[in-house]
């Protein structure tokens, strides 16, 4: 149970690549973020990764009309068709090849995807229980170029497929007689999207080069006829010889081509397109790239996303300019509309935006932004409400863990992140940077209030903060010192001197005014803040030390080195506890082009971060792997191994290189292959058929670069190349019981409930440990019985229904009733307690951020009804008065005094 730890939340990333999708009530945005699938609930203001994954990033994102299955389709054409309402996997396919879009018809019965210069048609899942869910219906052939696009008409009875070879395909889903296929041209470049209008075969096409076809078909949808079904052998001769069908095995664009020339009576049975109107939305001389677009068919909105970062919202079909504006300095890569047309997602896979914008109102409904770069540190609030996260792109980000999107951003630092802290208040932010500063943040004002800098310019590396808040220490890289500040004057308090190379890690004892520094000298050096900062011990280890930690309660160091091993240590008396060697734990990945093996790689490797849980009893540790660690610190063993990505689009992910990608002349890794396929060049290389081969291409590789337990002891957090990883208990699908004995079932805790012996309903339900049973149980219990069952429960439950309390806290509405038995709680056993508050410190943080954090929403609640019925109260005093042109501050003052008096008269009536 204690290490029952799963996957529950990615913050930090927002959108990577691949098309954005509504849900059909138009409240939430599905977006893929690299080989995950994120949901923004925009009403509710929450986002939730799905707990599944692919073994690449994500390209195309295909929803059924009813919002309840996905597709999901990675970069090698490997998909999974998941369930959106029990966020699982229901099957797995491959398609061979990159797919370019998949796209469901209206009444869900199929879906298209276009790979190459082919469209597939395949029966929809869900409408058939079978167990093949990917079933190909039928095979369209006609571009010659790869596909880009497929829009359905709203019947679901024709599909329109765009291509790079700057034509536009109708087909036929069903056998139409007057309908099987339709080539439309008329544009320069490479078609972006195509849509059909409501409720018609009229069709709008778009190609890169900012142009805009209105075409208008002679036939409504009712006009389409079916053709009479025949035998088998007479309709393999009709296809082959007469008409040329998408339906047959090998492509035969020459055939459909030649088809175009029929006789009058054939050309005049069949439907007919016109081009009404051509536009052009890049004036004369501006050369901007048109990479994607949206269109809403009940409201006849047509957005379009450039490469420059600008949108443009036009009416159709007479193409009036509603707005335009510029909401990226990237190319927009995707865009969607919700049901409703109000709301419209962006995304820019250059700097990873998403963006939700309101074009009526002109605001944004959801603005959220990644760290550019990777992340390097973060750390929890002392409640574990927010987490803060500092990247090499010099940003600073803090995040609410119950909502999981980022409220405010830092942007004062010009370099690279190397730490972030928060102060025991948890109102206070610090973070060290390269670029020689330690800045100070207020969440209170979201300000700079404090800058600390060296007297010589110094890269700081590291950084801590004592248990008060009030002494500030950090490391240098270039000149090996230590600088201390204070945090109430700014002023540089001391420089500590001694250390024989660059400072890795700094760290506070949590109880006593002592620092440990680690060096790669091979040292760890303990400094005594009120001996006038001298140093206490000096440790010495085999090899440098690359990061401490102190445990909770301060009795223990915990110290990394680069030979692989933790050692801990009783600083005390400068002796180590213990050492656990965990080299072979890390289990390295072999890059693409590593000349070694990753079994010798890995005698080079060590724990890079480290952590220790909030009880003290275990560790985290994490690395230059995509592996973390918890071991046990008493018995010095491994109890888990988190495996953090599944990404084969990450480097070092594999233990052993794939041989078919090995050639005489080296690996194919080394061959870059159309990096810049995407971004739309404008003047290609000679000889370069597609992209653009300057542009430069790498995989990231897999890493964990700091890892920290939440102060509940209920979660965990990484910073990795994937993005921030939470990972929390999974309470729910766990049975755990405690001293169970045979005569325990439900029934028997409802009897003895019955009975209204609550003290013993209570712990047996607590012995069963089923939580929807223990809350039946404790929401049983009248509120004048409280203080009587609180009193008489025995010590060991009264930290377990604490624990239950808090988490209950989290989701059910009866505040006052879980607040009074916290209350009586701790007032009758508070003594008893606090004996073990070592022990019992993280279940106490737990209660305390449940309960401010609905501190905080009935306080909002209270302060904007407070403000009203004053603003009423004022509103009626001086109804039928006429006000004088300036009231003196007398009776201002009265006024206000007056209006007090009614509000609190009017509270008490109430």
């Amino acid at each position: 149970m204690k290490f029952a730890y799963r996957f529950s939340n990615l913050l930090g990333t927002v959108y990577r690549r691949g098309n954005l999708h509504f849900t059909p009530d138009g409240n939430c945005v599905i977006s893929p973020v690299g080989n995950r699938v994120t949901v923004f609930d925009l009403k509710n203001n929450k986002s939730e990764t799905l707990p599944l994954a692919t073994r690449h990033n994500i390209t195309c994102v295909g929803l059924c009309p009813d919002g309840s299955l996905a597709i999901l389709v990675d970069e090698e054409g490997a998909a999974l068709l998941v369930s959106l309402i029990g966020k699982s996997v229901i099957h797995q396919f491959h398609f061979q090849k990159p797919v370019h879009c998949v796209c469901f018809s209206p009444d869900g019965r199929k879906f298209v995807i276009t790979k190459d210069n082919v469209a597939l048609m395949y029966h929809a899942p869900g409408k058939k229980r079978e167990f093949n869910a990917f079933v190909l219906d039928k095979t369209y052939y006609g571009p010659y170029d790869e596909t880009t696009c497929i829009d359905w008409t709203d019947d679901s009875k024709c599909f329109a497929v765009g291509s790079k070879d700057m034509s536009t395909w109708v087909f036929g889903a069903e056998r139409w007689v007057n309908l099987i296929y339709y080539s439309l041209g008329g544009h320069k470049d490479a078609i972006v999207a195509c849509f059909f209008e409501e409720n018609s075969l009229d069709l709008y096409t778009i190609s890169q080069d900012g142009a805009l076809c209105v075409w208008q078909c002679d036939t409504d949808l009712d006009g389409l006829k079916l053709r009479p079904p025949k035998d088998r052998a007479e309709d393999k001769n009709e296809s082959v010889k007469d008409l040329g069908e998408e339906f047959i095995e090998q492509p035969k664009g020459e055939e459909i081509h030649g088809k175009a020339t029929t006789n009058e009576q054939e050309r005049r049975e069949k439907v007919k397109y016109s081009r009404a109107a051509k536009y052009f939305f890049n004036k004369e001389g501006d050369f901007n790239n048109l990479t994607s677009a949206a269109y809403h068919k009940k409201t006849h909105l047509l957005v379009t996303g450039f490469a420059s970062g600008i949108f443009h919202l036009h009416e159709l079909p007479e193409f009036n300019l509603i707005h335009s504006l510029s909401i990226s300095d990237q190319r927009i890569a995707t865009i969607s509309i919700n049901c409703t047309g109000d709301w419209i997602a962006f995304g820019c896979s250059g700097l990873g935006q998403l963006l939700v914008w309101e074009w009526q109102s002109e605001s944004y409904v959801l603005k959220q932004q990644g760290h550019f770069n990777s992340m390097v540190s973060l750390a929890y609030s002392p409640d574990g409400q927010y987490l803060v996260t500092g990247g090499d792109d010099g940003k600073v980000k803090v995040w609410n863990t119950s909502s999981s999107f980022c409220f405010v951003t830092f942007t004062e630092h010009t370099s690279s992140i190397s730490a972030v802290t928060f102060t025991s208040t948890g109102y206070v932010i610090l973070s060290a940077s390269l670029d020689g500063t330690v800045r100070a943040f207020d969440l209170h004002r979201y300000r700079n209030f404090r800058t600390f800098t060296s007297p010589r310019p110094a890269q700081f590396s590291c950084l801590a903060v004592d248990s008060s808040g009030e002494i500030i220490s950090a490391g240098s890289q270039d000149s090996f010192d230590i600088f201390v500040w204070s945090m109430q004057s700014g002023r540089l308090l001391d420089v500590l001197s001694g250390h024989e190379g660059p400072i890795s890690s700094l760290c506070f004892n949590p109880m006593k005014s002592i620092l440990a520094s680690a060096s790669w000298d091979k040292t760890v050096r303990l400094w005594d803040m009120f001996d006038s900062w001298r140093t206490k011990e000096t440790l010495t280890l085999n090899s440098d030390v690359l990061v401490v930690a102190f445990r909770p309660d301060g009795n223990e160091l915990a110290v990394a080195a680069l030979d692989g091993q933790i050692t801990f240590w009783d600083h005390e008396n400068a002796v180590q506890m213990g050492s656990i060697e965990g080299r072979h734990d890390l289990q390295m990945g072999r890059k693409e082009l590593d000349k070694i093996t990753a079994k010798q790689a890995a005698k080079s490797k060590s724990f890079t971060t480290l952590c220790y849980s909030a009880d003290g009893q275990s560790i985290l540790a994490g690395g230059l792997s995509k592996f973390v660690c918890i071991y046990h610190v008493k018995e010095q063993i491994l109890m888990k191994k988190f495996e953090i990505s599944c990404n084969l689009s990450l480097d070092a992910m594999e233990e052993y290189l794939d041989r078919r990608k090995m050639t005489e002349f080296g690996s194919m890794a080394l061959i870059d292959d159309g990096a810049g396929d995407e971004d739309g060049v404008a003047i290609a290389l000679p000889g370069v058929k597609k992209g653009d081969m300057s542009s430069r291409h790498f995989k990231p590789e897999i890493r964990v670069t700091c890892l920290r337990f939440s102060p509940t002891g209920r979660s965990w957090a990484a910073t990795t190349t994937e993005g921030l990883l939470i990972y929390s208990l999974d309470s729910g699908l766990i049975f755990d019981p405690f001293e169970l004995d045979i005569d325990i079932t439900p029934s028997s805790v409802r009897k003895v409930l019955s009975q209204k012996e609550y003290t013993m309903a209570i712990v047996m339900a607590f012995r069963l440990n089923e939580k929807k049973l223990i809350q039946e149980v404790i929401e049983t219990v009248p509120c004048n019985e409280v203080d009587i069952v609180c009193s008489s429960l025995p010590e060991l439950y009264v930290e377990k229904v604490l624990e239950f309390l808090a988490s209950a806290f989290e989701t059910s509405h009866h505040l006052e009733f879980y607040l009074t038995w916290a209350q009586r709680l701790l007032m009758l056993h508070g003594q008893k307690l606090k004996t073990r508050s070592g022990k019992l410190l993280p279940m106490i943080q737990f209660l305390q951020k449940s309960i401010q954090r609905h501190f905080e929403d009935v306080s909002k609640l209270c302060e904007w009804n407070r403000h009203n019925i004053k603003y009423a109260l004022a509103i009626s005093q001086q109804r039928g008065m006429k006000r004088p042109a300036e009231t003196s501050v007398s009776e201002e003052e009265l006024e206000d005094s007056n209006s007090d008096y009614l509000m609190e008269e009017a509270t008490t009536h109430s």
